[in-house]
């Protein structure tokens, strides 16, 4: 085999590798879907009463995953307004129908 036909098979494979590489990690969801797919995942935990991490919340960083469950556990509650924004009278009044 000569120098040349080694070096353009070596640019080939090469060529061939990072196209593979690329689609894969287009392939790959977004942290935004990840952190969305989290949150309905927790929405539908908190409706079952289960506990847990899901298990589509494994790409979630610890201090985001902290806050989507205290976001799905104040839905859960009630405390939030139609924007999704804690309502501190919400709570109180809950907290006032406790018998």
């Amino acid at each position: 085999m000569s120098r040349k036909t080694t070096l353009i098979t070596a640019a080939a494979v090469a060529v061939a590798a990072l196209i593979a590489g690329l689609a894969y990690w287009l392939a790959q969801p977004s942290y935004d879907d990840v952190v969305k797919a989290c949150k309905k995942a927790l929405a539908a935990q908190g409706d079952r009463e289960g506990k847990g991490r899901p298990a589509d919340c494994d790409g979630v960083r610890k201090n985001d995953y902290d806050a989507l469950v205290l976001d799905a556990a104040l839905n859960h509650l009630g405390w939030t307004d139609k924007d999704g924004n804690f309502d501190k009278q919400k709570m109180i009044d809950s907290l006032d129908d406790q018998p």
